[in-house]
């Protein structure tokens, strides 16, 4: 394999420089600090909770999702659908909850269409990125009630380059025999124009899996079935690939005034769907008993047939985003208003769900397959904004004004919502200080959200218009206090106000990544967060320690509800919501009770209810000296418990996981390991199953080599699931049929001059 050649070259060259190392630098040298700064504030004190990672941690790594590229990180977890689709969660909040920007704008996909659509972001020659919470998060997005991922490049830079640089990077992978090329150039031209170019390649096939892995929902049919499946185990996820490819250009100015600079980018990518809803078979007729056997028919006969429908067949998706950005800096040189910055992006998006014969199958089978027609989803947003610095010698203060007008639509055989549109206005301020005693930051946001849409009676053929326009208030207020030169404390509380999504709105109809027939509801009302959390940081140079304990009540919280009785209604009882049961009931309950028994689908509405997070995060470590360079051991636990008024758990909420890392660090070497040690989730929602704990421990090796010529060489190996555990995500809608990869191994050469 491929795989193994490029892990020989990495090996050789990083054996063959072992007694070539200069010497360390000795206590009494000096070594420059390194300051983290977050670009949303430009400020490296920061008191609400926050990582910024550093693109370095990125680009060493092996290529994967954002979810899974920040899945370690403590509070920070990952619903996934697949290794091409990874959702962040932040603190048990996901999906509308959390938002996806790239250098400070929203990213504007259709991952928030469905729980199989990836967060369209690349993340090559990234700078940093940013996880966040509290007052600033404000200024940048709506309804974060979880918090916001910014992920930071420099296609529009900010300060000049300091001259041409070239990178060029190779990546290979054992589990889905990956392939990874990149490249990026960078350079002031004529000394006044920066100029920024960017591409990279990545094909990645089905992931490998540890043996009996997939767990069919139809091994508990009986044992006929279940000795078939035996006989069709596979050692890989079957429609797993996944293909990308990335294209950026930027040019810049620079000075005195500030910076003025645009951008184009384009990333297209190609990933098969490993599981779909039509593949439940006859799930829910068992879930219904023998009443709904009766009604039809033979088991065995609904089975192959209904098991049939998707043989031989491929279903994928591709997309294609293309953006245009503007974004400046301008220096006012005094007066109120000390700087304006300014963006503009247009985002055109698009997905498109198809279905292709695989080879190998012949005319017969084709002729008798059902044609399926593409699902194409699409996104087109423009968005523009402007935030004002109005800071002085004792405050820091911004203004943030915004305008988003997107568009969305879904058309095609598995269209399951009409076209909507969505407005925003947004008014935000953020303002920090340090008074004598405590520091303080504080963050206000006002917006006015108008969503438009409608819903289609598919047993009658009408159609019901509806306009949700409505204003959305939220605040946040941390208070810090140092308490010692090595110990601080932070207090915060924020209540953010989220209106209902585009799908939780408007989604009527089958949706087959989720096995479910999805009704939403337009009467559903805003969903406010009041969350109180509290941390504690201590650092004395060789030890270090943190935790956190967090509160959310949350009135109105928005769900997907399985409904777990066959009936005709869609839940009068356990939803109570009259508005709902008028939507569901008379104006698509039979036609849905139709479609549903068609499908195998289980109902799910989009229903209401106040429900409680709360959880904690603590880390321990310590830093000591071996040989010529420092060795980090820390150790660290999150759990968040999420429950609704009535007492019974919020679905799909992952369990507590403790974190064990060790980090080695000596002249140009870095050695890490972790092990992430995931516990058993019974704390489960309806219609839900227990997810058994499991282990994966990940390792990488980078040597960076001095070359001539200012020229530098950087070497990874990196291993992942090293112990090839059977690992299941508790959070994914297909934890049984798609579980996360077995053991993954690989290098990557990045040469840089």
């Amino acid at each position: 394999m491929k795989v193994s050649f490029y892990m020989l070259m990495a090996m050789s060259l990083i054996v063959t420089q072992i007694n070539a190392d200069e010497p360390t630098p000795t206590a009494t040298e000096e070594v420059d600090e390194v300051v983290v700064t977050s670009s949303i504030l430009n400020t490296s004190r920061i008191l609400n909770p926050l990582y910024v990672i550093d693109g370095d941690e990125i680009k060493d790594d092996a290529t994967t999702s954002l979810g899974e590229a920040v899945d370690s990180y403590l509070g920070v977890s990952i619903a996934d659908y697949g290794a091409a689709v990874g959702q962040p969660i932040i603190r048990g909040m996901s999906g509308p909850r959390v938002k996806i920007l790239k250098n400070g704008m929203v990213n504007r996909d259709v991952s928030g269409l469905g729980v199989d659509h990836l967060n369209d972001v690349d993340l090559h020659d990234i700078e940093q990125i940013e996880i966040i919470k509290g007052p600033s998060s404000l200024l940048y997005a709506n309804g974060t009630i979880g918090g916001i991922i910014n992920v930071v490049n420099n296609t529009i830079a900010r300060e000049d380059f300091d001259g041409q640089e070239v990178n060029a990077g190779l990546e290979t992978q054992s589990a889905n025999d990956g392939d990874i090329q990149e490249f990026n150039y960078k350079n002031l031209l004529g000394g006044w124009l920066n100029f920024s170019l960017g591409y990279k390649n990545t094909e990645l096939g089905n992931f490998d899996i540890p043996d009996g892995a997939v767990v069919h929902e139809e091994e508990d049919h009986g044992d006929d079935d279940h000795d078939e499946h035996e006989e069709e185990a596979l050692s890989y996820v079957e429609n797993s690939d996944f293909a990308s490819e990335a294209k950026q250009f930027g040019v810049s100015r620079t000075g005195e005034w500030g910076y003025f600079g645009m951008s184009y980018e384009n990333l297209e990518s190609l990933y098969g769907i490993p599981f779909h809803g039509d593949e439940h078979g006859d799930e829910h007729g068992d879930e219904h008993g023998d009443d709904h056997d009766d009604e039809h028919g033979d088991d065995d006969h609904d089975d192959d047939e209904h098991g049939d429908e998707h043989e031989g067949e491929r279903i994928f998706s591709t997309t294609d985003q293309t953006s245009y950005n503007l974004a400046g800096l301008y220096n006012t040189n005094g007066g109120l208003i000390n700087s304006i910055s300014y963006n503009w992006r247009d985002t055109e998006y698009s997905l498109t769900e198809a279905h292709a014969e695989e080879e190998g199958h012949d005319e017969h089978e084709e002729e008798e397959h059902e044609e399926h027609a593409p699902t194409v989803f699409t996104n087109d947003a423009t968005e523009y904004g402007a935030i004002f610095d109005l800071s002085t010698d004792s405050f820091t203060q911004k203004v943030a004004l915004n305008f988003v007008d997107e568009d969305s639509s879904i058309v095609g055989e598995e269209a399951f919502m009409n076209p909507a549109n969505s407005e925003e206005f947004t008014i935000g301020y953020f303002v920090s200080t340090d008074f004598d005693l405590f520091y303080l930051d504080a963050g206000f946001r006002l917006d006015q959200i108008e969503r438009t849409g409608s819903v289609t009676d598919e047993d009658h053929g009408d159609i019901d218009y509806y306009k949700v326009d409505d204003d959305t208030n939220s605040f946040a207020l941390t208070l810090g206090r140092d308490i010692s030169d090595s110990l601080d404390i932070s207090v915060g509380f924020a209540s953010v106000e989220r209106l209902p999504s585009v799908i939780e709105l408007f989604m009527n109809g089958p949706h087959m990544a989720t096995g479910r027939l999805e009704t939403g509801n337009p009467n559903l009302q805003s969903e406010t967060s009041d969350n109180f959390d509290i941390t504690l940081n201590f650092d004395n140079g060789n030890f270090y320690a943190s935790a956190s304990y967090y509160i959310n009540d949350l009135d109105n919280y928005i769900t997907l509800q399985d409904e777990l009785d066959d009936h005709d209604d869609h839940g009068d009882d356990d939803h109570g919501d009259d508005d709902h049961d008028d939507h569901g009931d008379d104006d698509h309950g039979d036609d849905h009770d139709d479609h549903a028994a068609h499908a195998n689908l289980i109902h799910a509405n989009y229903v209401q209810e106040d429900a409680e997070f709360k959880g904690y995060e603590f880390e321990i470590g310590t830093t000591v000296s071996l040989g010529s360079g420092d060795l980090t051991f820390s150790f660290g636990r999150d759990d968040v418990t999420a429950e609704f008024s009535d007492g019974h758990n919020v679905p799909r909420i992952n369990p507590a996981r403790n974190i064990y890392s060790l980090t080695y660090v000596e002249n140009d070497w870095v050695f890490k390991m972790s092990l992430k040690d995931v516990d058993e989730q019974d704390e489960i929602g309806e219609g839900e199953t227990v997810t058994e704990s499991y282990q994966l421990l990940n390792a990488r090796l980078t040597k960076t080599y001095d070359l001539p010529g200012s020229a530098e060489l950087k070497v990874s190996i990196f291993g992942s699931n090293l112990q090839d555990e059977v690992a299941r995500n508790h959070s994914s809608f297909v934890k049984n049929e798609v579980p996360l990869a077995g053991r993954n191994y690989g290098a990557k050469f990045n040469y840089k001059f």
